[in-house]
């Protein structure tokens, strides 16, 4: 019997605006966003229904944003009757989907990720770090890439993303991220373009934000997950709190491995794709990924 996969959207699906008509509409959503506002002490809500977006990109606010309104998709659905075999969520989205399981509770979903933000954006000082989208290029081929630059540029550059549909996101020093690009250009990349974030997400120059969340991982109260997850670091699945704690730890600076999660679910028989969150990046990837899937977006929960 087909299964259905919730995936939850991670940063760069943020937008001024977002969940403001789900607020309007449903009582579900305006819970959430009142829960998030009382935990972290700020108008969280403000801050996603009226901006002001630089205020919105930075990663400490960019970061509980996401989830929040995530949640509020989710609750919606929820109350709609929608169900899922299966959660999986692209980087910061991993934490909505925890949520999602059952594994987090929405407050502490939300303070797990204002910290994950605060040591994400100090990992690295500001200016130094970069990423980049490698369009039409294999993933052994910018893996070759990055090795060559790094070397060449003597600094750090690495995979981040594998996101599928011929898409690998690298990062890290921008000398380097800069050398890799001009060499899978060469290399017969379609494109390769930099990204607008304020930090080289998932690459090593990330782990002093990884030893600080590990501490703070820790001493989270996380439970297993209620249904199953395929975590980003391993695209396999995740059953157990420990090995939750386990993997949240290694994603901060290690690739997310979204095609790969992607293409084990439909393995599994997971036919529907369903993204619950603001925009349809992974709806996009999904497509393109697994070729003729029945997948829902934003929209179609509000629908």
């Amino acid at each position: 019997m087909a299964q259905t996969l919730f995936m939850f959207p991670g940063q760069g699906s943020q937008f001024v605006g977002m969940g403001a008509d789900l607020v309007r509409d449903y009582a579900e959503a305006r819970e959430v966003f009142a829960e998030a506002d009382d935990t972290l002490g700020f108008s969280l809500s403000k801050l996603c229904f009226e901006g002001p977006e630089e205020e919105l990109r930075l990663t400490a606010n960019t970061q509980p944003a996401l989830l929040a309104t995530s949640i509020a998709y989710y609750r919606v659905a929820a109350a709609k009757g929608m169900t899922a075999d299966w959660m999986a969520g692209h980087s910061l989205g991993e934490y909505s989907a925890l949520v999602a399981a059952g594994s987090l509770t929405l407050a502490e979903g939300l303070r797990l990720v204002r910290q994950r933000g605060l040591f994400m954006q100090e990992a690295v000082p500001a200016g130094r770090g970069t990423m980049a989208a490698i369009m039409g290029l294999e993933a052994d081929a910018v893996e070759a890439v990055c090795r060559q630059a790094s070397s060449a540029a003597s600094a750090v550059v690495e995979p981040a993303n594998f996101n599928g549909a011929g898409q690998v996101v690298i990062a890290g020093d921008n000398l380097a991220v800069e050398k890799a690009m001009e060499l899978a250009k060469a290399a017969g990349a379609k494109r390769a373009i930099p990204l607008n974030v304020s930090a080289p997400f998932h690459c090593s120059l990330m782990e002093p934000a990884a030893e600080r969340m590990a501490e703070v991982l820790r001493a989270a109260a996380i439970a297993d997950p209620v249904v199953p997850l395929v975590a980003n670091v391993t695209a396999a699945p995740v059953r157990d709190k420990e090995a939750v704690r386990e993997n949240l730890i290694l994603q901060v600076d290690h690739p997310v491995r979204w095609e790969q999660s992607i293409r084990f679910l439909a393995d599994q028989g997971v036919a529907r794709f369903v993204e619950v969150g603001p925009g349809k990046v992974l709806a996009g990837l999904a497509r393109k990924i697994i070729k003729g899937a029945d997948v829902l977006s934003a929209g179609d929960i509000q629908a």
